[in-house]
């Protein structure tokens, strides 16, 4: 195993960012924030812990009541995107070639463990993949590259020898501040919103897209 992909899996795997934004949207708003829905949109990445300091500021909520509201809100996500789970187009056969080449699969998320396990339960991935980190298993979430560069470690690829699939521009700062390329999938956020950044091959609506072959030349 010389190259690895790392996915990140919301948005990028599954198309179901439309679902969060509109449960962010009510649970942010419910509690006082007053934001549009693309301001939602735009306070979207890393920890849900993170987001709620930068929409409130700091402690704000205790602990515990932001436990039970993240839960709340994803498993509310969870039963409206039920009906919808599934891979993105083309990734079932994407990841398959992957593996028969011997190229490492990883996921790098922000997701919480319970949204790791609804997908991947739920879709049967957890043999396709030989390392999960999720948002429990680092300090600092994207655009910082922890995520990413743990996941190399764990496959025991360096950096500059993988590729990160993506769907948001702080999740491909992310990639680029960890030395590696990045692959956008567009299903949350135009390519003109990662034009400012400098380690894009491409920019796919799904995994159907024929310029994916060059990552296996």
């Amino acid at each position: 195993m010389e190259s690895a992909f790392i996915f990140d899996m919301n948005g990028t795997m599954i198309d179901d960012m439309d679902y969060h934004t509109r449960a962010w949207y009510k649970v942010l708003n419910d509690l006082g924030a007053g934001l549009s829905m693309e301001q939602t949109k735009l306070h979207m990445y890393g920890k849900a812990e993170e987001m709620f300091d930068r929409v409130f500021g700091p402690d704000k909520f205790s602990e515990q009541e932001l436990h039970e509201i993240i839960l709340n809100k994803e498993l509310a996500y969870q039963d409206a995107f039920r009906p919808h789970l599934k891979l993105i187009d083309g990734l079932g056969a994407f990841l398959q070639k992957a593996r028969a080449a011997g190229i490492g699969l990883a996921i790098g998320t922000a997701a919480p463990k319970t949204n790791v396990d609804y997908v991947m339960d739920g879709l049967q991935l957890h043999s396709l993949f030989q390392e999960i980190i999720g948002a429990e298993d680092v300090r600092t979430s994207k655009p910082d590259p922890e995520v990413f560069l743990s996941a190399a470690a764990g496959l025991k690829i360096a950096p500059e020898k993988c590729i990160v699939f993506e769907d948001s521009p702080k999740g491909v700062e992310a990639a680029e501040r960890g030395g590696m390329k990045a692959v956008v999938v567009t299903t949350f956020h135009g390519p003109e919103d990662f034009a400012h950044l400098g380690n894009v091959l491409m920019c796919v609506q799904d995994y159907t897209d024929g310029r994916l072959e060059r990552l296996f030349a």
